[in-house]
């Protein structure tokens, strides 16, 4: 349910409900907008039936949500969220570029591929410190040896950075090293895990799971935002179908379907969704041209010896070119690829 106030509710009118709503044993999620504040009731709706809501001073009026997910919506929040990764925002209309390797193998290699990125563009470095992966005898990643490393490179090089955690136990250990914590396809669905993300003050990028409608997508998002943690981005990767040329199909149509349906920003991985390097160029260009408020690439200086998925992998010099690629891309659409310059 979500309650809509007057434009000239009070900030005491607004506490007064927000109370009541609480000794109903209910939960109160505010979203304040430009123009007036929004109240998202969360948990059984039936209580309301004996204390109406429509009669407190201030509510102009009270709305049910007919979708299954409620504080992702557009209801609860017509305007677009911004996520601000300490002053690199994700939805606005800048394009934002998150890149590096797919796994941490080390501090040179890191901290090379992290200048080459932020020179060409990147605003994030991405890289895996615990990699999930189908078979047990591939490199599971350097845990939290590879974090340091992570951490360390972002003093050097100013780039903030987004890692994957595995295990609801290492929230706190990824708090430490991390400005945004990631939640990969495979634990789209793991509960547990996102409500702790919702605890999390980091912000969280959300993979969208093999096989996960956008229903299912955005439902997994709510877990998070229920929580308390509004700060997410989702991410569209690829889903499983039935054709087997590339690795995954993108659903870049998702993208639009998405804004239309919530407020979260919404950034595609064009790297993990085709598996081969010739492919992320195309897809990325065409992210861009669907909507995307940011990419999120993988970039190895020498992806031959990647200790993971070195076929899509792409070398400095192609992501450089695709860089200037991506901004007439974006600059055709009205906005633009967010470019820091280099220490």
């Amino acid at each position: 349910m979500i309650i809509v106030l007057k434009p000239n509710a009070t900030k005491r009118q607004i506490s007064h409900l927000v109370e009541k709503i609480k000794a109903l044993g209910l939960k109160p999620m505010l979203s304040e907008g430009t123009e007036r504040t929004i109240i998202g009731v969360i948990g059984p709706e039936d209580v309301l039936r004996v204390q109406p809501l429509e009669v407190f001073p201030g509510v102009e009026k009270v709305m049910p949500v007919l979708k299954p997910y409620k504080l992702v919506s557009r209801e609860f929040k017509p305007q677009s969220t911004i996520v601000d990764i300490d002053g690199v925002k994700v939805g606005g209309r800048q394009i934002v570029i998150m890149a590096g390797p797919c796994s941490v193998e080390g501090p040179e290699m890191l901290l090379q591929t992290a200048k080459i990125v932020k020179q060409t563009g990147a605003q994030i470095l991405r890289g895996g410190a615990f990699k999930p992966r189908t078979s047990p005898y591939s490199f599971q990643g350097l845990g939290e040896e590879g974090l340091k490393y992570l951490r360390d490179t972002a003093h050097a090089t100013g780039l903030k950075v987004v890692t994957e955690i595995m295990d609801p136990r290492d929230i706190k250990l990824l708090e430490q090293y991390t400005d945004v914590i990631q939640i990969g396809a495979r634990n789209m669905q793991n509960f547990s895990l996102l409500k702790e993300a919702g605890l999390s003050s980091k912000p969280v990028l959300l993979k969208r799971g093999l096989s996960a409608t956008i229903n299912e997508f955005l439902l997994a998002a709510e877990y998070i935002l229920s929580q308390g943690n509004f700060n997410v981005i989702l991410c569209e990767r690829g889903i499983r179908a039935f054709e087997d040329q590339t690795r995954f199909t993108l659903d870049l149509q998702a993208v639009p379907v998405i804004k239309k349906l919530s407020h979260l920003p919404v950034v595609v991985d064009p790297s993990h969704s085709t598996g081969n390097y010739e492919f992320v160029g195309p897809m990325a260009k065409a992210a861009v041209a669907a909507g995307a408020d940011g990419l999120i690439i993988e970039v190895h200086p020498n992806p031959e010896v990647a200790l993971s998925d070195g076929p899509q992998s792409l070398l400095p010099e192609k992501f450089a070119a695709l860089i200037k690629e991506l901004d007439k891309v974006a600059r055709a659409v009205g906005r633009t690829v967010c470019r820091r310059a280099a220490r």
